[in-house]
């Protein structure tokens, strides 16, 4: 435990900020695994109009500090990839 009075604050701080990074992280998580059961369950258009909720919920933990710049763009780029092969998948079965 700390001894020192801005060691204490610091200890407070940080646990604030981990409870709130917790919280983002978690909501950001079950965002994308919302937009993947759209995509498992066959459903590619709801899944294209979730993909922008997606989208907002990953750049605000990016901005927040919660996850690196470069990993929401890898977050983005992985599940835009993902719906592109769903929805060529479903034009190959529609011809």
């Amino acid at each position: 435990m700390p001894n020192i009075k801005s060691a204490w604050k610091n200890l407070r701080k940080s646990e604030k900020r981990r409870l709130r990074n917790k919280s983002v992280k978690s909501g950001t998580k079950t965002y994308i695994k919302k937009f993947l059961t759209y995509l498992n369950n066959g459903k590619v258009e709801e899944a294209q109009a979730f993909l922008s909720e997606v989208y907002k919920r990953v750049d605000m933990a990016a901005t927040k500090g919660v996850f690196h710049k470069n990993k929401a763009a890898r977050f983005k780029s992985r599940l835009t990839r993902r719906l592109n092969q769903a929805l060529h998948a479903s034009s190959q079965t529609a011809s």
